[in-house]
C-alpha cells in the first residue's frame, strides 16, 4: 500500500487484485457446457475520473434515478484523510474533493466534479469509498454527455473477460478473472472475496480506485486495489491470499 498512490497482486503471479461490490456467494467458476462465449462490448472511459492520487469512477446503482446526486466510487485507501484504521468505517464526512471527469476516449479532461461528502469508506472487508457529489447524473449527462457506469446487482464469476479502467493513468488493462481470494492480507487490513487478475492485468500505482468492469455487460464488478510490490507475504505493499482453514 505505497502511500497514497500503491495498490497491489503476488509478484510470483504477476496478477492483481479487486475488490467485490457485491456480498452474495460466490461464483462457482466457468460452465461446463459448450455454449458459445458471449459478446465482449468494447469498453470505454465514459464515467471515468482522475483524483489527486488514484482512480474512480461515476457509478449509479440499478434502481437510482438520474435526479439523484451523482455518487464516485475509489478504495478506502484513497480517500483524503487517510488510510482508514482497520476495524474503521466512515460515514458521511464532510468533502469538497475534486475529480476530473474524463471523455469517451480518455484523452482529454472535460470537467470537474466535486463532492459534497463521504457516503462510506473503510479499508475493513473491502476497501471502498463512496463519495457523492453536488452535482446529479442527469446535470453530468447534460454538461458533458457523459452517462454513469452501472454497479452489477450480481456477483462476478472466475473466467469472465474484464476491463480494469485508470483514470489516473488514462489507462485500461484487459484480462480475465482467475478466481477469488478467500482472504487477502496486507499489513492489519484483511479484504474478503477478492477478486484475482490473471497476468495481463499486470496493474500499477495509481490504478487504485479503477473500476473493474466485465465487458460482457459493460457493469463494474469490482474496484482495483491491490497487487504484491516486492515479493513479501503479507505486508504492507505485499498482500498475500489466506483460505478458510487459515493457511496460504
Amino acid at each position: 500500500m505505497r502511500k497514497t498512490l500503491r495498490r497491489w497482486g503476488l509478484a510470483a503471479m504477476t496478477c492483481g487484485f479487486a475488490v467485490v461490490l457485491m456480498t452474495a456467494a460466490p461464483g462457482t467458476g466457468l460452465a461446463a457446457s459448450a455454449a458459445p462465449a458471449p459478446a465482449v462490448l468494447a469498453t470505454d472511459f465514459h464515467g471515468i475520473v482522475a483524483l489527486s492520487n488514484c482512480s474512480g469512477s461515476v457509478v449509479k446503482t440499478p434502481t437510482a434515478a438520474l435526479t439523484d446526486p451523482a455518487l464516485v466510487l475509489t478504495n478506502g485507501h484513497c480517500i483524503e484523510s487517510g488510510f482508514p484504521r482497520p476495524g474503521q468505517v466512515i460515514t458521511n464526512q464532510a468533502s469538497s474533493r475534486t475529480f476530473s471527469l474524463l471523455s469517451k476516449n480518455g484523452q482529454s479532461r472535460l470537467g470537474t466534479l466535486r463532492a459534497k461528502k463521504v457516503i462510506y469508506a473503510t479499508m475493513t472487508g473491502t476497501d471502498v469509498t463512496i463519495y457523492q457529489l453536488t452535482t446529479t447524473y442527469a446535470q453530468i449527462q447534460q454538461t458533458y454527455g457523459i452517462a454513469p457506469l452501472e454497479l452489477s446487482a450480481s456477483h462476478p464469476s472466475a473466467g469472465v473477460h474484464i476491463d480494469v479502467v485508470s483514470g489516473y493513468w488514462r489507462a485500461m488493462y484487459s484480462c480475465n478473472i482467475d478466481g477469488f481470494a478467500y482472504e487477502l492480507h496486507e499489513s492489519d487490513w484483511v479484504w474478503k472475496d477478492s477478486i484475482r487478475y490473471t497476468s495481463p492485468c499486470h496493474v500499477i500505482g495509481g490504478t487504485s480506485g479503477s473500476p473493474v468492469v466485465e465487458t460482457t455487460t459493460g457493469k463494474v464488478v469490482g474496484v482495483n486495489n491491490t497487487t504484491n510490490e516486492d515479493g513479501e507475504q503479507c505486508t504492507l505493499d505485499n498482500p498475500c491470499e489466506v483460505d478458510a482453514a487459515g493457511g496460504g
